[in-house]
C-alpha cells in the first residue's frame, strides 16, 4: 500500500496508542486502518497485572510467618515516625512512576494504556499517598475501555480521591462543598451547567463517604446527612450514589466527557456536528467508552489531513514514543524522572485539580530545546545541564536525591540501543531514498524538515551510521514534536 496508508495508520499508533514500534512498522504498510483498529481492541482486551509497587504501612502485619499464625497490625506512632513515612511514599512513587512508563512503552495493551494516561488527566489527583496513589490507576486501568459511570462511581469513592478533595471533612452540619464541586465541573457536567446551590446540596449527599486506614471506602451514617436534598430539579433523600445516578442521566455529562475526548484524540478545535453524534451514541450506548473510541477510530474523518500531525506530543507521550520506536536499554531510568519534571509532566503529579492543560502549554523556549536535546543525549552520553524548578508539590525527593542529577553528567541518561531493529525495517531502500523514507516513517507533520540543513549533522561514512544520524537527528527536530 501507499505512504498514504501507513501515515494514516502511524496517526492511529500516535492518538490511539504511543506511536510504533521499530519491529512492527513493516505492518503499517499492509494493514488497513481497521485491521489496526481492531489489533489495538483484541490486544488490550484483557485487564493487565495490577502495579502493586506499594504498600500501606498501616496495614502492615507483622509477628507472623507463611503458615498464617495471627498477626497485629503495627501501630502507627511507634514504628514509622512522619518523616520516614513520607521517604517512603516518594520511593514508592518513583518505582510506580518507572513502573508505568515501562509498562506504556512496551505493553502490547497500548489502547488501554493510552486511555488510562487520558483517564489519569481527567481524574487528576494527587496523593502523597502511594498506596492509595497506586489503588486509584489499577482502578482506572481496569475499567478504562468499559462503563465510563462504573469508573466515575469507583474514582470517586477511591480514597486518594476523597483525600485530595477533602470528602473526609465533609460532614452533617459542615458540609465540605470542595469533592461535590470537582465531580460535576472536572469529572461530569463541566463548569456552567450546575448552581451553587447543586454544590450545596450534593455535598450534603456525598457526608459520610470517607475511607479507612487500610485504604478502603467507608461511609459513615453517623456524619450523614439524611435530609431531604433537591439537586438538578430532583428531590429525594439523596446520598451520594444518587447523585452519581441523576449526574449519568444528563445528556450535558456525555457531551463534556466526549467533547474532552475529542479534544484529546482528534483535534482541539471542535466539530460541534461530530461532537452532537458521539455524544448522543455515547449516552445511548449507556456510557460504553470502547463504543465511543470505535466511532472515533473508524470514522473517515478522522483521518482527515486536519487532524494529522496537529496535536503538540505531552512529555510522556514523547519520551514514550522515542522509547518505543528506540529500542533501548537505559544506564539509569530514573533520569526519566527528570526530563518528566523539567518538561512538566510527572505521572502522579499533575499541577492542580484540573489536570495539565497541555496544546500550546507544553512549549516554551527552555523546553522546547531540552525536547530537541533528549534523542542525541539518550543515544551519544551527552551532558545536558539542567535543574528542576524548586517545586515542593511535584519535586518527588529529587532535590534530595542527588543521584536523579547525574543525568547533567556523563553518562546520565545514555543507553544502549539495538540498532539491528530499525535498520532492518530499511533494508530494501535504496540510499538515495533513505533519508526521506525515514523521515516519513518518523514524520506525521505535513511540513519536512529542511534536508539541506539535516544533511550537515549526517554521517555518512557507512550506511549504518548514515541510517542512525538521520534517526537522530529527525527525533531532534521540531516537527518531530508533532503527532
Amino acid at each position: 500500500m501507499s505512504n498514504i496508508n501507513r501515515k494514516k495508520n502511524q496517526h492511529l499508533l500516535w492518538r490511539a496508542g504511543f506511536g510504533p514500534m521499530a519491529e512492527n512498522i513493516a505492518q503499517l504498510n499492509v494493514l488497513t486502518q481497521k485491521e489496526l483498529w481492531q489489533k489495538l481492541v483484541t490486544t488490550s482486551a484483557d485487564v493487565p497485572a495490577k502495579i502493586n509497587l506499594a504498600t500501606n504501612p498501616f496495614s502492615v502485619l507483622k509477628n507472623g510467618n507463611e503458615e498464617g499464625e495471627t498477626m497485629k497490625p503495627i501501630d502507627k506512632e511507634d514504628a514509622i515516625s512522619k518523616k520516614i513515612l513520607n521517604q517512603k511514599y516518594r520511593d514508592e512513587l518513583k518505582d510506580m512512576n518507572i513502573a508505568w512508563l515501562n509498562q506504556m512503552i512496551h505493553s502490547k495493551a497500548q489502547l488501554r494504556e493510552k486511555m488510562a494516561f487520558f483517564w489519569h488527566g481527567h481524574f487528576a489527583c494527587r496523593s502523597r499517598n502511594a498506596f492509595f496513589a497506586q489503588e486509584l490507576l489499577n482502578i482506572i486501568k481496569e475499567k478504562t475501555l468499559g462503563n465510563f459511570g462504573d469508573m466515575l462511581r469507583a474514582v470517586s469513592k477511591s480514597p486518594a480521591m476523597l483525600q485530595f478533595l477533602n470528602n473526609q471533612q465533609n460532614r452533617k452540619g459542615k458540609p465540605n462543598e470542595n469533592f461535590a464541586r470537582e465531580v460535576m465541573e472536572l469529572f461530569t457536567l463541566g463548569r456552567g451547567n450546575y448552581t451553587e446551590n447543586d454544590i450545596k446540596e450534593s455535598a450534603r449527599a456525598f457526608t459520610g463517604w470517607t475511607f479507612n486506614k487500610n485504604g478502603q471506602f467507608a461511609f459513615k451514617q453517623k456524619i450523614h446527612d439524611d435530609g431531604v436534598k433537591s439537586f438538578l430539579g430532583q428531590t429525594g433523600n439523596f446520598n451520594g450514589d444518587d447523585i452519581i445516578d441523576i449526574l449519568l442521566k444528563q445528556k450535558q455529562t456525555a457531551t463534556f466527557i466526549t467533547k474532552k475526548i475529542y479534544k484529546y484524540f482528534v483535534n482541539e478545535k471542535i466539530d460541534d456536528t461530530k461532537i452532537d453524534y458521539l455524544s448522543t451514541r455515547f449516552f445511548k450506548n449507556n456510557y460504553n467508552i470502547l463504543n465511543l473510541l470505535t466511532d472515533i477510530f473508524t470514522s473517515t474523518w478522522f483521518y482527515n489531513d486536519k487532524n494529522i500531525g496537529t496535536k503538540i506530543k505531552s512529555p510522556i507521550e514523547l519520551l514514550v514514543g522515542l522509547r518505543r520506536y528506540l529500542p533501548l536499554q537505559m544506564d539509569n531510568e530514573d533520569s526519566q524522572l527528570l526530563f518528566q519534571k523539567v518538561l512538566g509532566q510527572t505521572l502522579f503529579y499533575p499541577p492542580n485539580v484540573a489536570g495539565w492543560p497541555g496544546g500550546k502549554n507544553w512549549i516554551d523556549s527552555s523546553t522546547l530545546m531540552l525536547r530537541l536535546q533528549i534523542p542525541k543525549n539518550i543515544s551519544n552520553k551527552d551532558i545536558i545541564d539542567i535543574k528542576p524548578k524548586d517545586d515542593d508539590d511535584t519535586n518527588m525527593g529529587m532535590k534530595e536525591e542527588k543521584k536523579i542529577a547525574e543525568i547533567r553528567k556523563p553518562n546520565g541518561a545514555s543507553s544502549t540501543i539495538n540498532w539491528d531493529l530499525i535498520i532492518k525495517n530499511f533494508e530494501e531502500i535504496a540510499r538515495p531514498q533513505l533519508l526521506e523514507t525515514i523521515e516519513q516513517t518518523l514524520l506525521q507533520t505535513k511540513t519536512k524538515v529542511d534536508d539541506k540543513i539535516l544533511s550537515k549533522y549526517l554521517n555518512n561514512d557507512s550506511r549504518e551510521n548514515f541510517i542512525k544520524s538521520v534517526v537522530i537527528n529527525v527525533m531532534s527536530t521540531p516537527e518531530y514534536q508533532m503527532c
